[in-house]
């Protein structure tokens, strides 16, 4: 941090990064413009300890960061200038709070004087993101003063603990700047003095003293109890839904752990790391979908319990049968949010599921009855589901979730994209040994942002995999202009069957027109033009023999697309015939 100040903005701005710096910040992501320029110049002065990445589009940048968050833990930093750019970040700080996800925003602003008097670029930045954050705030106008400076200090310490906790989060910190922006003196006298005497009583290290990284400090020995209630009840399953666990081997054995010790089933959510973990679970449920279709298996295997870690999982058959049966439910999650969207006989039970207080009990080698049923008809359906994939030979979408769950490297990370893709992936992800990595956008559901968040996933990250369609990819084109920033290999499956494959799935199928125009939305993109636009390798894959030769080589640098061009009314109708026939 340099000592030669010019003027109040310079040392406010560094005051702030450098605050943020002690606190354990690692990214920063800075979009372009001039009344963020003290921010933007006090990052680049700290830049050989915190990454910082220009991004064009504000929307993009902040998809990027979230992602960048997803993989840490930790909170990424967003800069911008003042207007609508900050307005460009609210996708993104939707599914932040929505997926729980901490993110700091700096938005700059016009000084109070400039606003309300139709000053350029100047909107209302005060509560810009309304309720979608966890703590937000104005920070004073610049001055000269060294208490002022400590309140600074306190704010952005207080910003990075409240963006952690008690659920992670955005932060939004709104920072208006007088002129001069740029590092020059000060052309006012007595701000001049002002600055002057403000260098000679600062002594920069015992000012940041007390000023620390917290982060380490988590308590790890929250432990999952297993309730009596639990022990004594024989016909009871758990549910392993929606969960982006950072520990993701702890998280996968402490599921087991409860399995085994309980003899219940676990019914694993397609985007749970639990299905790429099955060595040490023997239980894991994968094709209760189809399961469930059945109505006198849906019947039989009615429990009396139901555990479920984490948010609730996509499939809308479970949904279902979950709101029918009159089962008690306990939902373990260590925050308080209600995550009981059917409204059920629920106990929210608000720990964390790092280690499982199953020691005194003693797990039974033997499954019971309840357990053997759901087992076996696992192996049923599953096999049935595999058989019937195995033998499609033309290249479609409905076995591409199939194919990757056996063909993906071992530990690879996998963004998968909702509508379709994520869909796919619960029907028909096989079980595997390979402790593959799902990262996904399903805190709001959103399309937006996708191609950005699977690269801040995928950013200094081993090699990467995205699953996606068409149209989500489309709506994030402009995230491929990273691809310079970008350090790392992302391989994209791009799904392209020309328009919503989902819509396909729904009645208004029915109803064309309007369903071609209004809802399917083709777009009609050829995707090799688009890939050259930005630069970005693209190949048309047209055998699985092709696809799985691909797939083996992820570690160059690069973002390349691999392309598979489907029928999007043919794989919905295949869906409606085959997916309630594999319980039967």
């Amino acid at each position: 941090m340099a000592t030669d100040y010019k003027n109040i903005n310079q040392i406010w701005a560094a005051i702030a990064v450098v605050t943020l710096k002690r606190l354990g910040l690692k990214t920063a992501v800075i979009c372009p413009g001039s009344r963020s320029t003290p921010l933007t110049m006090a990052f680049v002065e700290e830049s050989p300890h915190i990454e910082l990445i220009s991004i064009l589009d504000e929307r993009s940048a902040a998809f990027f960061a979230l992602g960048k968050a997803k993989i840490t833990g930790l909170p990424t930093v967003l800069v911008c200038t003042s207007g609508t750019a900050g307005a460009n970040f609210y996708p993104a700080v939707i599914e932040a709070k929505e997926s729980r996800v901490p993110l700091i925003i700096l938005t700059a602003d016009r000084p109070p004087e400039l606003r309300d008097c139709h000053s350029g670029q100047t909107i209302d930045q005060v509560k810009l993101y309304g309720d979608y954050v966890n703590w937000q705030t104005e920070l004073a106008t610049p001055i000269a003063d060294i208490g002022i400076l400590r309140y600074v200090r306190q704010m952005l310490t207080y910003g990075w603990e409240r963006a952690l906790s008690p659920v992670p989060g955005v932060v939004h910190i709104n920072v208006p700047l007088r002129d001069p922006l740029p590092p020059i003196p000060h052309q006012n006298q007595l701000q001049a003095q002002s600055l002057e005497l403000l260098k000679s009583q600062f002594q920069l290290e015992e000012f940041l003293d007390g000023v620390t990284n917290t982060t380490s400090l988590e308590n790890f020995d929250d432990k999952l109890p297993i309730l009596p209630e639990w022990q004594q009840c024989d016909r009871g399953i758990i549910i392993a839904g929606v969960a982006q666990p950072l520990q993701v081997e702890k998280y996968c054995l402490v599921i087991a752990q409860l399995a085994k010790s309980l003899q219940y089933p676990v019914l694993a959510e397609g985007l749970s790391p639990v299905r790429n973990y099955a060595e040490i679970n023997p239980y894991i449920i994968s094709t209760y979908d189809s399961i469930l279709r059945n109505p006198q298996l849906a019947h039989q295997l009615t429990p009396q319990i139901v555990i479920q870690v984490g948010d609730t999982p996509t499939s809308k058959q479970l949904r279902q049968w979950l709101s029918s049966i009159s089962a008690q439910r306990w939902v373990i999650d260590h925050t308080y949010q209600n995550l009981d969207p059917l409204h059920g006989k629920t106990i929210h039970l608000r720990c964390k599921t790092n280690s499982c207080a199953y020691s005194k009990l003693q797990q039974e080698d033997k499954p019971g009855d309840f357990l053997k049923i759901w087992l076996s008809a696992e192996t049923q359906v599953r096999q049935s589901i595999d058989n019937c994939l195995m033998q499609i030979e033309d290249i479609c979408e409905v076995k591409l979730a199939w194919f990757l769950s056996q063909n993906l490297p071992p530990e690879t990370p996998i963004f998968i994209a909702n509508s379709m893709p994520v869909r796919d992936v619960e029907f028909f992800w096989k079980p595997n040994n390979s402790h593959i990595i799902p990262y996904f956008n399903r805190g709001a559901n959103g399309i937006d942002g996708t191609l950005s968040t699977a690269l801040g996933t995928a950013h200094r990250q081993q090699g990467s995999v995205m699953l996606t369609g068409d149209l989500a990819l489309l709506h994030d084109t402009n995230g491929f202009l990273l691809r310079n920033k970008f350090v790392g290999h992302l391989t994209i499956i791009l799904i392209n069957n020309n328009g919503g494959g989902i819509f396909e799935m729904l009645p208004i199928a029915e109803f064309n027109p309007p369903f071609e125009e209004f809802f399917a939305t083709p777009q009609d993109i050829d995707f090799h033009k688009l890939c050259a636009t930005y630069g970005v390798k693209h190949e048309l894959i047209t055998s699985w023999q092709q696809l799985g030769d691909r797939l083996q080589t992820l570690s160059s640098k690069e973002i390349r697309v691999l392309e598979i061009r489907t029928n999007r009314h043919l794989d919905a109708n295949w869906r409606k015939e085959n997916l309630g026939k594999f319980a039967i």
